[in-house]
């Protein structure tokens, strides 16, 4: 699940401010005996107000309650409507993705009559940004220039083998006792005692990429005490997490080549010709040239492959990339190139926690291969179908074949007890590609899964597609799902979106790269829960 983290949460710090009123904060019908009180506290932003903000304590290892403790960083929006149906926890995938003004963003974004029926709440998982220990293994780890991702030479090969190894020493050396409980299963027991702290016998789950699984994983374990379930692009809970991203480098690869047709097709604007071969022609001779001279001392091959992979989650980054591209390819300007580097791929100090947590969660999760020939046979294979990403992603996942904790086993996720769920899937999402959806609904008895037909993005939801945002809507008014009326696996069929038209101006601003759902959910504008490269994977 690979998915560029980002500073996701930055504005939403817990300050020390004036306790919001005692209504706001007592507990739910149903309140669970014993649970701890929060003490909800003013952090809004401009763009959200109404945020509240708390932390709870929680063990580091569940099977250990009385030993050491760590810290969740959790923010809230109040309901406020006399039809109250609890809390709703959100969460944007990662692993390693804040979920802080995520909250803001869903409650916003939803119909407010609906909204105005849940405390939805954001949460930092274990690790992750406002929590405490957050993790940061080996800071630096992404400064450009990389070596090139493509192991042409037994050199390059062994220099990136060297970083794969050094941050996976770095991680054992500094956060040895931390390691084997930063997992699925210990955020998804985290999010029990989120609810037991809430008051809240029951909770409902919206989550995006990564945290589809961890909504899953949840259910499984503690499947009378959900009461709805949002999965927003599916991770297939069968091939986590080495299988998973050899399957999301296919699919990287095929929306790589989708982005390229749309700039054959706008020709008119880009001048790289209406061919999309010659265009991806064009597009890989930009990266052989950036292998051997940087643009601006920043972008070599790596960081190339870096900047164009958000492009596979949110198409609405095409119009930048494609003028970036042409400007270098036309024109030899590097300005554009290196100014989208720094807009959609170079990794700040919330990127290095973000990647720290991912590998933390994926390397611990389940098995990798330790033995590297494994590593390289499988690789190579991959990249003589789809060579986009595949070598950059086996780098982003590669200190798992040296992670200094063993690993647990995935878990199965099949559940026939927990209500009725609500899964979204794109056809042509490659972050999470479709055959996750489609498996998690055969898995989760009565689910329902509306498909975007056509659809290219991950997190589709809150995403400007009416017919979409009605299932879910209904869904979370009164547990409306689809009659399953859709064609084959789907319950619901809704159309894409168009792809977007090119820029009118050059000048555009950068305020108005992407949108705010795909910031939240960790591309940088980005998973990449995928997040730099996903996952999963966004794993």
């Amino acid at each position: 699940m690979r998915q560029r983290t980002a500073a996701l949460c930055g504005a939403v710090v817990i300050a020390a401010a004036t306790a919001v009123p005692a209504e706001a904060s007592a507990p739910l019908p149903g309140a669970a005996p014993g649970a701890a009180a929060l003490d909800w506290r003013k952090c809004g932003t401009s763009e959200y107000p109404t945020l509240q903000c708390a932390s709870l304590s929680v063990p580091l290892d569940h099977a250990r309650p009385e030993g050491r403790r760590i810290t969740l960083a959790l923010s809230r929006v109040p309901h406020t409507s006399r039809k109250y149906q609890g809390p709703l926890l959100v969460n944007p995938g990662g692993p390693g993705g804040s979920g802080l003004t995520l909250a803001g963003f869903v409650a916003s974004s939803l119909p407010a009559e609906v909204a105005a029926q849940y405390d939805v709440i954001g949460f930092d998982p274990r690790g992750v940004g406002g929590s405490e220990p957050a993790l940061n293994c080996r800071p630096g780890h992404f400064a450009p220039v990389r070596p090139d991702s493509l192991p042409a030479t037994p050199a390059v090969e062994q220099a990136n083998l060297a970083r794969a190894k050094s941050f996976a020493e770095a991680c054992g050396e500094k956060y040895g006792d931390v390691l084997p409980h930063i997992d699925t299963v210990s955020a998804a027991r985290d999010m029990d005692a989120v609810r037991a702290a809430l008051g809240a016998a029951k909770m409902n789950y919206f989550g995006y990429s990564y945290g589809t699984y961890l909504g899953a994983v949840y259910a499984k374990l503690y499947p009378d005490r959900v009461r709805r379930l949002v999965l927003d692009s599916v991770v297939d809970p069968t091939d986590v997490w080495h299988d998973a991203n050899l399957n999301q480098d296919l699919a990287f690869d095929d929306r790589h080549r989708a982005f390229l047709a749309w700039v054959a097709e706008h020709d008119a604007t880009y001048g790289l010709g209406t061919d999309p071969e010659r265009v991806e022609a064009a597009w890989y001779d930009m990266r052989t040239a950036l292998a051997k001279e940087p643009a601006g001392g920043k972008v070599g091959a790596s960081e190339l492959e870096d900047t164009f992979i958000p492009g596979g989650y949110y198409n609405g980054y095409w119009p930048y990339l494609a003028e970036a591209f042409a400007a270098y390819a036309n024109d030899a300007d590097t300005g554009p190139l290196v100014e989208a580097y720094e807009d959609f791929a170079a990794v700040d100090a919330a990127g290095e926690n973000g990647y720290s947590v991912y590998t933390s969660v994926l390397c611990r999760d389940a098995g990798w291969p330790r033995d590297w020939d494994e590593w390289r046979d499988a690789n190579w294979k991959v990249h003589e179908k789809a060579p986009f990403m595949a070598w950059n992603n086996a780098w982003y996942n590669a200190p798992c074949a040296f992670w200094p904790t063993g690993s647990r086993r995935p878990v199965d996720v099949a559940n026939d007890e927990v209500p009725p769920a609500l899964l979204f899937q794109a056809t042509d999402d490659a972050a999470t590609p479709y055959g996750g959806g489609v498996t998690v609904h055969r898995l989760l008895r009565g689910s329902s899964l509306v498909v975007e037909e056509g659809g290219g993005n991950h997190g589709i939801t809150l995403s400007g597609n009416t017919c979409l945002d009605r299932h879910l809507a209904a869904y979370l008014a009164d547990g409306t799902v689809p009659s399953g009326t859709g064609a084959g696996e789907a319950d619901a069929v809704c159309g894409a979106l168009p792809d977007p038209k090119p820029l009118e101006s050059k000048a555009a601003s950068t305020s108005s790269r992407g949108s705010t759902l795909h910031g939240l959910l960790g591309f940088r504008s980005q998973d990449r829960a995928l997040s730099v490269p996903w996952f999963t994977m966004d794993a």
